[in-house]
């Protein structure tokens, strides 16, 4: 019904900089809330940035200053512009989203099947 696809990550130095995107397609009305996740082995998955419908931001104390989600309303796509990425920013990292759909008509959230990063010591 929903489907979130990722893109952007991969292999990088320390110190460089990816951005990853995420792009929402289907029966969508609005897209609410979105956020990016990431999970790295023996870590639990955590929330790192989130935007709100109507702008407003918040990240993980780790990434702050580093990393800037913003969105794009009329390709319905989130964004994660990742600078100075350190080797413990290495995770995989998902998209989700607060979508409300029609056919039918429902509030739920969705997830993208994650994308790798990768950042060398």
């Amino acid at each position: 019904q929903v489907q979130l696809v990722e893109s952007g990550g991969g292999l990088v130095q320390a110190g460089r900089s990816l951005r990853l995107s995420c792009a929402a397609s289907g029966s969508i009305v609005s897209i609410n809330a979105m956020g990016w996740y990431r999970h790295a082995p023996g870590n639990q998955r955590e929330l790192v940035a989130a935007i709100t419908g109507g702008g407003t931001t918040n990240y993980v104390d780790s990434v702050k200053g580093r990393l800037t989600i913003s969105r794009d309303n009329a390709k319905n796509t989130v964004y994660l512009q990742m600078n100075s990425l350190k080797p413990e920013d290495t995770a995989v990292y998902y998209c989700n989203a607060g979508v409300t759909t029609n056919n039918p008509l429902r509030w739920n959230d969705y997830w993208g099947q994650g994308t790798q990063v990768t950042v060398a010591s």
